[in-house]
């Protein structure tokens, strides 16, 4: 297993949630990349480099408040980018 930042992972399985409260948000590639790069900038990463370090980070994140500023920094980055895109229109 490559080391890899846990926090990362989170973020892109938890977006789509965040996502559907927002229904006229753009889901394009170009605005979720920049949701999760606003978001990962706000949190700091965790890395594991096993499977089994995996496991125990991910355990942390069931922790609520660890688990809310995630779903925060996804809000919030949201937020920021609906209001500026940087995909094109049109």
């Amino acid at each position: 297993m490559a080391i890899k930042n846990i926090v990362e992972k989170f973020i892109w399985d938890n977006m789509d949630t965040v996502l559907e409260q927002k229904k006229d948000m753009c889901s394009c590639p170009t605005c979720k990349n920049d949701i999760a790069a606003y978001a990962l900038n706000k949190l700091k990463p965790h890395y594991a480099s096993s499977a089994a370090g995996e496991a125990i980070t991910r355990a942390f994140f069931m922790e609520n408040q660890y688990y809310l500023d995630m779903i925060i920094a996804i809000t919030e980055a949201v937020e920021i980018v609906s209001t500026n895109p940087h995909h094109r229109v049109g």
